[in-house]
């Protein structure tokens, strides 16, 4: 099998020292843009908007829409990885910071929701949870989270607050990575396009199975897409109607591991209060280290999470349709089924 046939020529091609080198994918907020996004939220105040009434209207960023525009497009068709910086978070109150990054969020997407219980807008904190029971999630821990995309288009941090030591921020290629499997092993890349089964990690909808099947890579209409959670993969083990994993699945999910986590491929990054990073799941893989909060409550790391369906995503094709819905006829695509018909925009606990 020749591997280089198999490699995909993307923008979305970069490898860590490269991309880190480079200043396109960062845009500090000027003195006039956060202006702006004070005056936005001066108006959705005064109009009484809430989280669950505010509109793209109620929040107006005539000089950041163009911004916004050009960082979809990278986003789609560049680098798949954005970040705004220099946002003065620690001047203004949470509940202040919630609105303005909720009200940037109706620029660039649609909200989907993050859980079962409907979370749009997810508070990324330590809440004691341990990732490795069935149905533990890596945004409500300190633990560890190795490399993986998130169930939607774009996903979007805004950092409140930082940890006293820890929380580094990994990004890495996904198209990278793929490339590089096709130039050692194109035999185990083969494995990556087959179906795995994947446990729902308790998010699935009432009457469905517990698991259900996607590859890792998929290719539609000439555009690569990628989603790895190696742990809710290993997690469907559990259910004894999903059949083994064969050894050279296990072989695939390794070499992959091994080189996203080479540094000469993955992008570290320290946050700071009020950066925003956004990127493009289907061509990014994301990983944090473990990290120690600050004891006083306010201190403690907390981060804002928004998972968006974005107008100008690919289309997926079948072979990715059990987890996302296809953005045909309108629909919006990603995130899980609310059980409870409703939604929140903060999780419990999680204000701080």
């Amino acid at each position: 099998m020749d591997g280089n046939a198999l490699i995909v020529e993307s923008p979305a091609d970069w490898r860590g020292p490269e991309i880190a080198a480079r200043q396109d994918w960062i845009h500090p907020f000027s003195a006039a843009e956060i202006a702006e996004l004070d005056a936005a939220h001066e108006t959705a105040r005064r109009r009484g908007r809430t989280l669950a009434t505010l509109s793209a209207e109620d929040f107006p960023l005539p000089t950041l829409l163009p911004v916004f525009a050009r960082a979809l497009e990278a986003l789609e068709n560049g680098p798949g990885i954005q970040h705004f910086r220099g946002f003065p978070a620690l001047d203004y109150p949470k509940e202040a910071l919630r609105l303005i990054y909720w009200g940037i969020g109706k620029h660039l997407g649609t909200a989907v929701s993050q859980s079962r219980d409907g979370d749009l807008l997810g508070d990324v904190r330590d809440f004691g949870v341990d990732i490795r029971t069935p149905t533990g999630r890596g945004y409500r821990s300190k633990q560890e989270l190795v490399f993986h995309a998130d169930s939607c288009d774009v996903v979007g941090l805004m950092v409140l607050r930082t940890a006293r030591e820890g929380g580094l921020s990994k990004v890495a290629s996904s198209v990278a990575v793929h490339n590089e499997i096709a130039r050692r092993r194109p035999d185990l890349l083969d494995v990556l396009y087959r179906p795995f089964h994947w446990s729902w990690q308790g998010q699935e909808a009432p009457g469905d199975p517990p698991f259900y099947l996607q590859p890792i890579f998929s290719r539609h209409l000439g555009r690569l897409s990628c989603r790895y959670i190696r742990a809710h993969i290993e997690s469907a083990q559990r259910f004894p109607e999903v059949p083994r994993l064969a050894s050279e699945q296990v072989e695939a999910m390794d070499l992959l591991d091994a080189i996203v986590g080479d540094e000469n491929f993955h992008l570290s990054m320290m946050f700071e209060p009020g950066d925003i990073q956004l990127l493009n799941n289907h061509v990014c893989l994301h990983a944090r280290t473990a990290f120690e909060d600050w004891p006083e409550p306010d201190r403690k790391r907390h981060l804002l999470r928004m998972w968006l369906s974005v107008a100008n995503s690919r289309e997926l094709g079948p072979p990715m349709s059990a987890i996302y819905r296809d953005r045909r006829a309108g629909v919006l695509r990603g995130g899980f089924p609310t059980r409870t018909g409703s939604h929140r925009y903060e999780t419990p606990g999680g204000a701080g």
